[in-house]
């Protein structure tokens, strides 16, 4: 009897990664608009990519099921 394929959450797929230790990822809150009141110190902290919090992980990883 073969067991069943999960479908991938798509939109999840494009807006998470995963470390090369299997850990979550995910991009910056606070970048679609308003940048110019922000410093270029900031901005150039929300280009880097930020881990998923553990509360959230087991939620995501239901979504993703072979990532």
């Amino acid at each position: 009897m073969a067991k069943i394929k999960l479908k991938t959450h798509r939109r999840a797929y494009k807006l998470f990664g995963v470390t090369g230790r299997g850990k979550l990822t995910r991009t910056c809150n606070f970048r679609g608009h308003f940048m110019e009141g922000k410093s270029a110190k900031r901005k150039r902290g929300l280009r880097q990519g930020r881990l998923v919090s553990k509360a959230d992980e087991k939620r995501i990883r239901r979504l993703l099921p072979y990532v």
